[in-house]
């Protein structure tokens, strides 16, 4: 699980340089031709990382329920995401590997809903849930390349 991590961790830094390099309205831009920006993807990856890996293994996310339905799966943009809640995303993105990483080594991850994947994919285990997740966070990154060309 160290690459696994480590792949996580790299991603990581990465979105967390679009939060540092661009303004709240460049965040918040939503590109004619697509459907969200660049706070939304932000926001969708940490909102599905906690479902993934924590939800489907029984645990209590450290996400809210009110973040949950900002960012889940299927849901869009509604409005204009505060400086507030983007440093709150900023650190939630990167406090996260930290408490996960603490999480599985402390061997809190004991069971798992098995899961089936919008893109096909069959969880079975935590360990499989934070692989794929790597591969979600890598889309997303980018779906965020694509959309930072036209803001």
């Amino acid at each position: 699980m160290e690459t696994t991590f480590k792949i996580w961790e790299t991603n990581r830094q990465l979105y967390l340089k679009f939060l540092n390099n661009y303004s709240l309205v460049q965040l918040n831009k939503i590109p004619a031709g697509f459907s969200n920006n660049l706070i939304w993807n932000i926001g969708h990856i940490i909102v599905a990382q906690q479902g993934l890996v924590y939800r489907l293994s029984g645990l209590p996310s450290y996400v809210s329920e009110a973040m949950v339905e900002t960012y889940k799966n299927g849901s869009r943009p509604t409005g204009e995401t505060t400086q507030e809640e983007v440093d709150e995303l900023k650190e939630l993105l990167i406090s996260l590997i930290d408490k996960t990483k603490s999480d599985y080594n402390e061997g809190n991850f004991t069971s798992y809903t098995e899961y089936n994947t919008s893109t096909g994919f069959n969880l079975k285990s935590t360990n499989e849930a934070l692989e794929f997740n790597n591969y979600h966070e890598a889309l997303h990154l980018g779906f965020m390349m694509n959309i930072r060309k036209f803001i």
